[in-house]
């Protein structure tokens, strides 16, 4: 049940005398009166409101029956509920015949203030529980059943199959009112929770749809100014399991693309899933070790001429003829820069599984 505290008791206030020349008071459950457009009435107790919480009744109240009570003026004290609970009670000063006619209207707009409030409670409450289970589908220490759990007691609609995306914002402006954009758009989308990771991030989960048109979702986005600077997504997912595992992955997506995509808007997970995955593990021995002879090979290519041709070599799939067109130069010239490299990496190029450690250890190594 809410509670009535002096900040809502005095919006009360101020809401119903911006309209009524009358005085307004404000009590809480103990007959204190914590709103009031007279200041010197503020923290008293009013004996008319005690008669209305014992009998939860109107109490009108006249200058003789006034002149008797201890903190009353003429007036109109009438009980203040909320969910069918007696919460407070709000009173109209003034002669009884005069402000009568006013009492229940403003009674009833103080209860939907009231309503209003407990609404407002209820989405903070739901957005703070909101933003705490998807921070906990990236932490790995939070069992699934637990998460499961969680998602069922904050009503949390999660559907099948659906795709988890991270959103990163533009470092231009505040990014808290770009943040607070984006969220308010998805507010009133339930199966489309959306959490802040951090200033400039959000993680996203929605229905997937085959037929998505993401790019065009991109340019709706930039149209109402949201400032996305980039959209990584997963591919279609059917369970809870899949779901944050999708999302850990797409923290590796985003560090590759910051490193080796930095100006590409849009990029999948299933597109990029091995490269990401391999970038994440780039500084550990066994992918020092697979990279050493791509390296050998670089430490010698001081002109950059071994790397241009390795790239055209993979790229057209260790296709002479291909490879030299696409260079500008003699298939002779092609094969003594493959010979060269040959040497230097002890690597077999006109092996497949061969190229493939520099298809994918060039785009490690970057620049």
């Amino acid at each position: 049940m809410i509670e009535l505290d002096s900040t809502l008791a005095q919006h009360i206030v101020d809401r119903a005398m911006a309209i009524l020349p009358h005085n307004i008071n404000v009590m809480d459950g103990q007959g204190m009166i914590i709103g009031s457009g007279d200041p010197q009435r503020l923290h008293t107790r009013h004996e008319g409101a005690q008669l209305v919480l014992s009998n939860r009744r109107v109490v009108e109240i006249d200058a003789q029956a006034a002149a008797c009570l201890r903190g009353v003026k003429p007036g109109v004290n009438l009980p203040l509920l909320h969910a069918e609970q007696l919460i407070g009670v709000l009173g109209i000063t003034g002669e009884p015949e005069v402000v009568r006619p006013y009492a229940e209207l403003v009674r009833m707009a103080a209860e939907m203030l009231v309503e209003q409030r407990q609404l407002q409670a209820e989405r903070h409450w739901q957005r703070h529980q909101l933003d705490a289970w998807m921070r906990q589908l990236l932490d790995p220490s939070v069992a699934l059943a637990q998460l499961a759990a969680e998602a069922e007691r904050i009503g949390l609609q999660l559907s099948w199959p659906r795709q988890v995306l991270l959103l990163e914002l533009v470092e231009e402006g505040d990014p808290l009112a770009r943040q607070a954009r984006v969220l308010g758009a998805l507010a009133n989308k339930p199966e489309q929770p959306c959490a802040p990771l951090g200033v400039r991030e959000l993680l996203l989960s929605r229905p997937f749809q085959a037929a998505r048109d993401d790019q065009a979702w991109l340019v709706q986005a930039d149209s109402r100014e949201w400032g996305i600077q980039r959209l990584l997504l997963s591919d279609g997912l059917d369970n809870l399991s899949d779901l944050r595992e999708a999302a850990l992955a797409l923290r590796e997506l985003q560090a590759y693309a910051r490193a080796r995509q930095p100006t590409s808007r849009l990029l999948r997970l299933e597109q990029y899933r091995l490269p990401a995955l391999l970038f994440g593990q780039r500084q550990g021995w066994s992918m020092q070790r697979w990279l050493a002879p791509l390296r050998k090979v670089l430490a010698q290519d001081a002109q950059g001429v071994l790397r241009e041709t390795l790239e055209a070599w993979c790229q057209h799939d260790g296709h002479p003829q291909a490879c030299a067109e696409a260079l500008g130069i003699h298939r002779n010239t092609l094969r003594y820069r493959l010979e060269r490299i040959a040497e230097l990496s002890g690597v077999d190029l006109a092996r497949r599984d061969q190229r493939l450690l520099f298809t994918l250890g060039l785009d490690l190594l970057g620049e």
